[in-house]
């Protein structure tokens, strides 16, 4: 694939964008997939009843952890993507090299801070997120070796990151599928075949990543990359480091807070509605993240035509770019709500077959989705913020969705119902509605501010 493929500044925004998003959206359906692979082996190590259940809930507490990897990653490489392809789209190809640079140095440095940390306090750690005596031992073998691969899961992420930011999703996405296949080739092999148990299951996932990572390297060195990582670029200096910092602190925030909502809702919900509402809270997580991939996959095309036409100064392009990503975004999520309230049902048995769990999620599910239809308006304006390079209105839209407005409404709401678990249900939704009203004014003035200003002084 040549670079003259990915045309950023001309041609139908439209089809551009679909074009990228494609590959993004497979990219992050795949990545889901691939995270639960471990756990499908893990739960069928006999006996399943003693063993594999075991197992699988020790597995199932290091997620937490993983997923602050995976929010550290996130830290540099979507707050330094955006600002290369606007460097990009204003010429500079050095300072978007530059920024790339940096940003493989900071993830190698902050890969053996975690690996160090991990490793050492991997026990107590684990039990704040909830491993039992009975659980502890299989967490411990499983994060042990899995954190040894912090490296590679840093470049694989926060690298990859930089291919898709140049126009490259489907490179970005085969990054993603060869880890993903090895990973389900490998974990039958290391559990089953060299009876590795658990340890075998964290065994192919940091060598499946570290093949992924070599495959992102050897891209971002080789002839058809735009951005090539030079040595001379890797040294850090902080007025490269501490703006892509400040920009990646919103997705940081976005995923790494994952873990403390899923506490505060669980917590709250045993209190009210005891195991069968976890339950329930734990098949509509699972929905949510999966619905809401298509929308990332969409942000996540629209970056490049929004951060390098902005760098190239031409609003007229950056206007058509978000129109489009507001309606992709606006009708998908119309379309998700309608089909959770028509059929909500149908989602709950993707996850559980238990009867009386299935009737209670779909209950559930049609509260905690109440406000799914416009929230395609919330992350088509809260991304392109994050294109922009808007830091500081890119973070207080994070903190302000999930921990001004969700966690305070999870426990302040069931004072003023009568059915307590509705009322922690129903959070998230009126946080949503709060959210996305903010978001949309705030993205009405800045963004309106934006463009003028790139009128005023129009690219040569």
């Amino acid at each position: 694939m040549s670079r003259q493929n990915v045309d950023l500044g001309s041609g139908s925004v439209g089809k551009l964008l679909f074009s990228l998003a494609v590959p993004t959206i497979t990219s992050q359906i795949v990545n889901m997939l691939y995270n639960l692979v471990d756990r499908v082996y893990i739960g069928h190590m006999q006996p399943v009843e003693t063993v594999g259940k075991l197992a699988l809930t020790g597995v199932g507490v290091c997620l937490p952890i993983i997923m602050v990897i995976s929010a550290f990653a996130a830290l540099m490489a979507f707050g330094g993507a955006p600002r290369a392809s606007i460097a990009e789209g204003r010429g500079d190809l050095e300072e978007s090299e530059r920024i790339m640079g940096n940003s493989m140095t900071m993830l190698v440095a902050v890969s053996v801070v975690l690996t160090v940390v991990f490793l050492v306090f991997a026990e107590p750690m684990l039990r704040i997120f909830g491993a039992s005596d009975n659980t502890i031992g299989y967490a411990l073998d499983y994060m042990r070796i899995y954190a040894l691969g912090t490296i590679f899961v840093q470049v694989t992420l926060g690298m990859n990151a930089y291919i898709t930011a140049q126009g490259f999703t489907v490179v970005g996405m085969k990054t993603v599928l060869i880890g993903a296949i090895l990973n389900t080739v490998l974990d039958p092999i290391f559990i089953f075949a060299f009876g590795m148990g658990v340890q075998g299951a964290a065994l192919a996932t940091i060598l499946s990543q570290a093949v992924s990572a070599v495959w992102v390297l050897k891209f971002l060195t080789g002839k058809k990359t735009k951005w090539h990582l030079r040595r001379e670029h890797l040294r850090p200096r902080a007025k490269v480091v501490l703006p892509a910092l400040a920009l990646g602190a919103s997705p940081f925030i976005m995923q790494s807070t994952e873990s403390l909502i899923t506490v505060c809702f669980n917590s709250s919900l045993q209190t009210y509605g005891g195991d069968l509402a976890v339950g329930a809270m734990t098949v509509l997580s699972s929905i949510m993240q999966f619905a809401m991939m298509p929308l990332q996959g969409l942000t996540q095309g629209a970056q490049p035509i929004v951060s390098f036409n902005y760098g190239a100064r031409n609003p007229q392009r950056v206007r058509r770019a978000f129109r489009v990503l507001l309606m992709a975004c606006l009708a998908y999520s119309l379309l998700l709500w309608a089909l959770v309230q028509l059929v909500p049902q149908l989602f709950a048995l993707m996850f559980t077959s238990d009867s009386e769990l299935v009737a209670y999620a779909s209950w559930a599910l049609r509260i905690y989705m109440a406000a799914t239809g416009i929230f395609g308006i919330q992350i088509a304006c809260q991304q392109t913020f994050v294109a922009l390079g808007n830091a500081k209105i890119s973070l207080f839209l994070a903190v302000l969705r999930k921990i001004i407005l969700l966690i305070p409404l999870i426990y302040i709401l069931p004072h003023f119902f009568a059915d307590k678990s509705f009322a922690v249900f129903l959070a998230e939704p009126v946080a949503d509605v709060l959210a996305v009203c903010t978001t949309a004014t705030m993205f009405a003035v800045h963004f309106k501010k934006s463009m003028n200003a790139l009128e005023e002084k129009p690219g040569l």
